[in-house]
């Protein structure tokens, strides 16, 4: 006879063994989202290396429940040092940021700048139709706007001269290392939304130079990167014509790319 200690153990043991570091965790995480043969079938999934958070279909990211869907980047807990980072500029502007997320995937970044800073005008953008779906619906409760395309290509031009914050979690895994990725990111997540090119900064290189186009006078635009890459990252930021610094926080194990356009 079998009790419910012993399943418990079970379940922890068999994720603990496919190489969960927070065995008990997800164990407990995946009993409150299923039980008996729907219980079984995640942890199968699960075992086999399928993101715990797309099998729960959210993320706990800066405290806040984000939906996410297979095929969808999970955004990393480091991130939230740029949202940290994001929200206290918009709080010494004094008014209702306008807020543009590129590369958004679930949105995550945009949505809790929007419920830190109420009335914020956020526009998000992903290349991936399933990203933009995922996004479209975490960002119905701050009036968000997603659109569907390479970067700045859709949004529209209104918005040129007008942004405060350009937010972009863009991919930065130079393409020789996306191999030794874990499993359940290097398998089960896009490659465009990791590979970042030779060096990792193919796409953040993008990014800084069309900046100055879309940021208003005294706008910021803040980029994720690594430690590694922090100077390169900060060198294209100023030749694109922006003040650049690179913020470190060890506590987060982050490092963001903050490009100040002048004005």
């Amino acid at each position: 006879m079998t009790t419910d200690g012993d399943d418990e153990r079970a379940l922890v043991l068999r994720l603990r063994a496919a190489g969960c570091v927070f065995a008990e965790e997800e164990a407990a995480l995946l009993r409150e989202a299923a039980s008996g043969a729907d219980l079984d079938a995640l942890v199968d999934r699960r075992v086999a290396g399928e993101p715990l958070e797309h099998l729960l279909g959210w993320v706990d990211f800066a405290g806040m429940r984000v939906r996410v869907a297979p095929g969808v980047f999970v955004p990393r807990r480091r991130t939230s040092y740029l949202v940290d980072l994001a929200a206290g500029y918009a709080a010494g502007l004094g008014r209702p940021p306008v807020v543009v997320d590129l590369c958004c995937g679930s949105g995550a970044l945009g949505l809790v700048v929007a419920v830190r800073c109420p009335g914020t005008e956020l526009h998000a953008v992903d290349v991936d139709e399933a990203a933009v779906a995922c996004a479209a619906r975490n960002l119905e409760a701050v009036a968000g706007r997603t659109y569907c395309g390479d970067l700045v290509d859709p949004l529209p031009a209104a918005l040129r001269r007008r942004v405060d914050l350009l937010l972009a979690n863009v991919p930065y895994v130079p393409t020789d290392s996306v191999a030794l990725m874990p499993p359940e990111s290097r398998d089960h997540e896009p490659r465009h939304t990791v590979d970042g090119g030779a060096d990792g900064l193919d796409v953040l290189r993008r990014v800084a130079a069309l900046a100055p186009a879309w940021l208003a006078p005294g706008g910021r635009l803040l980029v994720e990167t690594s430690e590694a890459q922090g100077d390169a990252a900060a060198e294209a930021a100023r030749a694109a014509g922006l003040e650049a610094v690179v913020q470190r926080s060890e506590e987060h194990d982050a490092t963001v790319l903050v490009g100040h356009a002048p004005g």
